[in-house]
């Protein structure tokens, strides 16, 4: 690890200023929690000469009440939220995806904000290849080892996003407020991600100077029932081979309404619009549910040892569904 600097802003203001374009080149990096930035930092990913800590500004704490649902600060610990009352009574499926993420001790580490903006844990990215995510013009685990690669929507990286949350906010229909100190700006959870066919050198939007401040999660919609099931090789402190974040309303019998959201198996958070499409309107029976699970991975890619994802996505999305009828 290089040496760096360290710089502690008394406002979001200052953070922003502080961070300003250096952020683009690598020179200056967001403190939070640290549980991944600082491992980048370790393996030589990241050689920041200067870190910004945010988890201090209160502004960016807390669990609060709104009109329809929650605001969540981006530095909250992620077992601040799989404690919280609200969080448990108003939007249950966040707090069981933030209860999915590593062990205990890194929740009470992790932030939400960093748990959204983590970079891949694709082992070529991390054992420092010449890669996309590098630089790079190539994608190694596309003809190499790519067990725990995406099947959906994949190319030229085939980077699956690691976030537990991520799945769970797109699927609640959340909002980010993004931040420069001076300047505001809203966008719906399903567009902060990019994806590598936009740009393989990221996996957010957010630009050199802007801070990701606040999440706003609109409570579960009435009458709904919400499941976050997760498959790993390993039964805790583990990323998911498939993930699914799923929300269903069910009205005299019907499916009238439901989001389906993969983690696992993409680039970004992944909606199963086939499989809400499949579901929409038909009693949830353990037919409907086999049939969405078919139709989440409809255009499904699998590269030479992945195979395995496709009916593993196909099984989970089956048993989350039928978890809810």
């Amino acid at each position: 690890m290089n040496n760096f600097s360290y710089s502690r802003p008394a406002t979001l203001r200052e953070a922003a200023a502080q961070l300003g374009n250096e952020k683009a080149f690598g020179r200056t990096a967001i403190l939070a929690g640290g549980t991944d930035l600082l491992g980048e930092m370790k393996d030589n990913l990241a050689s920041p000469e200067r870190l910004v800590p945010i988890r201090h500004l209160k502004e960016l704490q807390g669990i609060r009440s709104m009109n329809g649902g929650l605001r969540i600060g981006a530095s909250t610990l992620l077992a601040d939220i799989v404690e919280s009352p609200m969080v448990q009574q108003q939007t249950p499926l966040l707090a069981m995806a933030a209860g999915k993420v590593g062990t205990l001790q890194i929740r009470n580490m992790a932030t939400i904000g960093g748990n959204l903006c983590q970079r891949p844990r694709c082992w070529y990215y991390r054992n420092n290849y010449p890669c996309f995510k590098h630089g790079g013009n190539v994608c190694y685990s596309a003809t190499g080892e790519n067990e725990y690669h995406a099947i959906l929507a994949g190319g030229p990286s085939y980077i699956v996003h690691p976030s537990d949350t991520a799945p769970a906010l797109v699927a609640l229909g959340a909002t980010v407020r993004i931040s420069t100190g001076g300047r505001e700006r809203s966008v719906p959870i399903e567009k902060f991600f990019v994806s590598p066919r936009q740009d393989p050198t990221r996996e957010n939007i957010l630009q050199a100077n802007e801070i990701l401040t606040e999440i706003e999660v609109p409570n579960a919609p009435a009458g709904s029932k919400a499941v976050y099931v997760k498959e790993m090789v390993r039964e805790i402190w583990d990323f998911a081979l498939c993930s699914v974040a799923a929300v269903v309303t069910v009205q005299g019998g019907i499916v009238r309404d439901v989001r389906i959201v993969l983690g696992g198996v993409a680039p970004i958070p992944y909606r199963a619009v086939k499989a809400e499409a499949a579901l929409r309107g038909q009693p949830l029976t353990e037919a409907a549910a086999a049939a969405a699970g078919v139709a989440a991975t409809d255009g499904a890619r699998p590269l030479a040892k992945n195979a395995y994802k496709v009916p593993l996505t196909q099984a989970v999305v089956k048993r989350a569904l039928l978890a809810l009828a």
